[in-house]
């Protein structure tokens, strides 16, 4: 009994439960303050002690603390705090000073948010000293240069979180000198955001952006509802003018701001505002690698479709309408060939992610408001595209995909319209498949997947996204895919129609990309892991086959004078493959490799009189058994890599 309410505190407050920073400072500190012994001490303690601590999560919990208990005591807050926060703001310290504009601005926001639930004016809490007070930080610091240097990152970001606080809480700050210093601010932010040390480039873009978002909704609007004219203009002209900028932190940043604009600034603008983002997502020469500024591009166009909504027969300015449709969705689906590789690895990915999103977003939106302005042609585009994505191989990127494919499939409310074979579709993947099967596995995504080869409008897309994942080098992809697709073969092994139509859609995928490294390597080793298998035995029984031609024909342009040894190797593999096949095809290929064993490379040498000897092991009856042994024995003896003079002689005989 020493402690008052001892029990009941420790028993929510236990050594657990405090472990956890954010549920601490959020919800245990809301349930002791419930004990009015405990309030006000708590308050001071968060004021002179945790505002200014040294690290930055404990400064942002306090202030969220804060504004939680602001409304357990608001006149204690509104008399004591409030005035003691303000005067931090101006402090020597950095820690001090970004702590106090974060809890200023929470603060602010409780006793806001009490006083509507309470149905009083604000005033009644925040006297015109406090108002006074608050409008003016941001001009302090600016006279005190402190949005520059190192300090300046922090400052900048607490700042913004000040003007969407006091922006939310509605300040009467209308027509002020004020908003012109945020709106510098926000803008000075977004412009120098690559000046910014990148582990905090994310928090404080996304701070900015909310901070405009909040900005323009309260002050830039008419009584009417309109747009300020002179304000549209110069906003919308500039932000455009700034996605072109050469620093690509600076377009994703006003990308991001213009998605987050409300909508009477984007009334009679959609047209340029969707033009420009669009211009953004584009792969230029000169910013191949920007493709952190396309993924944000990409948002953006979403969230404005989002804000403006559709109308059948609405104004291509106004609203998404049947006149600008095609275009939205031709910009979205461009981005998912976005496969640009860097330094960091398939920085298209984000791309690719951000655009799957983006069409789950606006189908979604259209088929609930206007599913007329779906067309059958883009929803099987849609479905396919992402089905491929679905098939690929990283995981991340397989499982947004699977997830967006289901969503689609599954949508809530009205049905999307015009997605092809759903009926098949939702008896192989059931609703109950969305919470249960975890798609970032492959042993679960795989075998799922691959019963879209199954339906011919899907074939295609899977089997690309397919071929990558079965030629890839990440050991459980590689397994689970292939495992998952010879499985599908042995089902369509005696069928000589199904086999046909795979064969042919297998060689369609390998014509369109010849050259694309990205898809024709990982494809040659898809090839020789099928051939090896025996998956086109039923085509070995006919004397040149149509498919084994046209497949010879293709690796012989895919190897021509390339100079790459991983896809050399994986040729030889293929040709040795491809002697099943007897005629032309056969005598071909041998002729393939004969010219290998004297290729240039010693390397290449080796491997393909390594692979002919396995061949002639494996396809004995190909040589006449008279010669079988003296063709073993110069395969296996020679120093394929000594001078090619030396081993011409060899390979002649």
């Amino acid at each position: 009994g020493t402690f008052p309410h001892g029990i009941d505190i420790l028993t929510a407050a236990d050594y657990f439960a405090v472990g956890n920073r954010a549920n601490c400072f959020l919800v245990i500190s809301m349930f002791v303050a419930g004990f009015p012994e405990y309030t006000q001490p708590m308050i001071d303690h968060l004021v002179t002690r945790k505002i200014s601590h040294w690290d930055g999560v404990i400064r942002e919990l306090s202030a969220k603390a804060l504004h939680n208990l602001a409304q357990r005591a608001p006149e204690y807050t509104a008399t004591h705090v409030l005035p003691r926060l303000l005067s931090m703001t101006q402090s020597l310290d950095l820690h001090t000073r970004h702590g106090a504009v974060l809890a200023c601005a929470e603060v602010a926001r409780g006793l806001y948010r009490l006083a509507v639930q309470e149905g009083r004016p604000v005033s009644s809490y925040l006297d015109a000293a406090a108002v006074q007070g608050l409008k003016q930080i941001h001009q302090q610091l600016y006279d005190r240069q402190l949005y520059r240097g190192l300090g300046g990152e922090l400052m900048r970001h607490a700042v913004c979180v000040l003007i969407e606080n006091l922006s939310l809480s509605k300040m009467p700050f209308r027509g002020d000198a004020v908003i012109d210093g945020w709106q510098w601010l926000i803008n000075d932010t977004l412009r120098s955001l690559h000046l910014i040390s990148s582990h905090s480039r994310q928090q404080i873009k996304e701070a900015a952006v909310l901070a405009l978002a909040a900005l323009c909704n309260e002050y830039y609007a008419l009584e009417t509802g309109e747009a300020d004219p002179a304000r549209q203009e110069e906003l919308i002209r500039q932000y455009l003018a700034d996605l072109r900028s050469p620093e690509e932190m600076a377009r994703c940043g006003f990308s991001l701001a213009l998605g987050a604009l409300p909508h009477f600034l984007l009334r009679g603008r959609l047209q340029q505002v969707l033009a420009g983002l669009g211009a953004v997502t584009a792969i230029c020469p000169e910013d191949v690698s920007f493709a952190e500024s396309r993924r944000d591009a990409l948002k953006a166009i979403s969230r404005v479709c989002q804000t403006v909504g559709v109308r059948t027969g609405g104004a291509p300015d106004e609203v998404v309408c049947e006149e600008n449709v095609p275009q939205i969705y031709r910009t979205l689906l461009g981005c998912l060939h976005d496969y640009t590789t860097d330094s960091r690895g398939d920085v298209g990915a984000w791309v690719r992610e951000a655009a799957m999103t983006g069409l789950m977003d606006l189908t979604l939106l259209l088929g609930r408001e206007q599913p007329e302005l779906i067309e059958a042609s883009v929803c099987e585009q849609v479905m396919c595209r992402v089905a491929q994505q679905a098939s690929e191989k990283i995981d991340r990127v397989r499982a947004h995909a699977a997830r967006v494919f289901m969503t689609l499939l599954h949508s809530d409310g009205s049905p999307v319209p015009h997605v092809p074979h759903r009926g098949e579709l939702e008896k192989l993947f059931p609703r109950s498949d969305v919470a249960s099967v975890n798609w970032n596995a492959p042993s679960q995504a795989f075998p799922r997947i691959t019963r879209l080869l199954g339906l011919p409008a899907y074939r295609y897309h899977v089997l690309l996204g397919l071929a990558v994942s079965v030629g890839g080098l990440t050991e459980s992809t590689v397994r689970y895919s292939t495992q998952s697709l010879f499985e599908y073969m042995k089902g369509i092994q005696n069928d000589p129609q199904a086999l046909e139509g795979f064969g042919g859609t297998l060689l369609q995928v390998f014509e369109d990309n010849l050259l694309n490294d990205r898809v024709s390597v990982p494809l040659l080793k898809t090839l020789d892991q099928m051939l090896a298998n025996g998956c086109f035995e039923l085509f070995t029984a006919q004397q040149d086959h149509p498919f084994g031609v046209k497949l010879l024909a293709l690796c012989k342009e895919e190897v021509r004078k390339s100079k790459d040894v991983q896809k050399l190797r994986s040729s030889v593999a293929v040709f040795c493959g491809m002697v099943q096949f007897p005629g032309g095809v056969r005598k071909k290929a041998l002729l393939q490799l004969c010219l290998l064993l004297c290729h240039p490379f010693p390397v290449i040498r080796k491997t393909t009189a390594s692979q002919v000897y396995e061949m002639l092991l494996t396809y004995s009856d190909i040589v006449a058994e008279d010669v079988l042994d003296e063709v073993m024995t110069v395969l296996g003896t020679t120093a394929w890599d000594a001078e090619l003079p030396l081993v011409r002689g060899q390979r002649n005989r």
